[in-house]
């Protein structure tokens, strides 16, 4: 039998509950995830498999996975119907996530590989997702991405960190706003919104196009902003211009 320790998810651990982009998947080794609901009379367990890499799907791996959810779906534990998981979310305040109403967050850890799952109670949604993931691959992932993400200058000089899941605005020089989601890739790359730039190119894109870019942090004053100067005055198209990066925007799989 299987030895897995089970604990409510911090916050920064929700977010690998939905579909990352490729580069972040990658990353933390994922290797697919696991879709089930618990039918209308909340007794039933109908569920798919959805692969990302199939390499890491070892016939250990699927023999894991199994023990581990049929273990969960005894009876007394969170998934023996939705009951027991209505049970377990409300009564196990800490596991809300916080950015996502209405769902729960469980992680499940053996020595090798790390279960998140996304717990849903309501009656017509689907009441589980288990993401998968090589567990060293992950707990490193998540480790660096606790430094934040670095904005910088086309210097290298830092103006302003934020971290991991965390919002710039830019002010484009024609005077339109644009609020964008940044993901942690390492040290030198970001994600933001759909694309994916080293540091220092994206500074290069603000600084040339006569843009700036601030973070966006709640309950601060506006003093405490950072932004990019320049004196650079032509009006670029810079969302037209840089929009085709390579890289994949993280979509929430509902």
């Amino acid at each position: 039998m299987v030895e897995y320790e089970q604990r409510a998810m911090i916050e920064a651990e929700d977010k690998y509950t939905f579909r990352q982009s490729t580069q972040i998947s990658m990353q933390t080794g994922l290797i697919g995830h696991l879709r089930a609901d618990m039918d209308t009379d909340g007794n039933g367990f109908f569920s798919s498999w959805f692969d990302f890499r199939e390499e890491l799907k070892t016939d250990e791996f699927k023999a894991e996975l199994d023990e581990v959810i049929n273990s969960l779906r005894e009876e007394g534990d969170i998934l023996h119907n939705r009951k027991a998981l209505a049970k377990y979310c409300y009564s196990t305040p800490q596991s809300k996530m916080q950015e996502e109403p209405g769902y729960y967050g469980v992680r499940v850890d053996t020595e090798k590989y790390a279960y998140l799952l996304r717990l849903n109670p309501d009656k017509g949604e689907y009441n589980l997702y288990c993401y998968c993931y090589r567990r060293d691959w992950l707990d490193q992932h998540l480790k660096d991405a606790e430094k934040g993400i670095r904005f910088i200058d086309s210097h290298y000089k830092e103006l302003f960190r934020i971290p991991d899941g965390g919002k710039i605005k830019i002010r484009y020089s024609w005077n339109e706003e644009r609020v964008r989601t940044c993901r942690y890739i390492d040290n030198y790359h970001v994600e933001i919104g759909n694309n994916l730039y080293h540091i220092c190119e994206f500074a290069e894109l603000v600084e040339h196009g006569g843009h700036t870019c601030e973070p966006v942090r709640d309950n601060l004053p506006e003093r405490c902003h950072s932004t990019y100067e320049t004196n650079v005055k032509s009006v670029s198209d810079f969302a037209n211009e840089y929009g085709k990066k390579k890289g994949a925007v993280s979509e929430k799989e509902r």
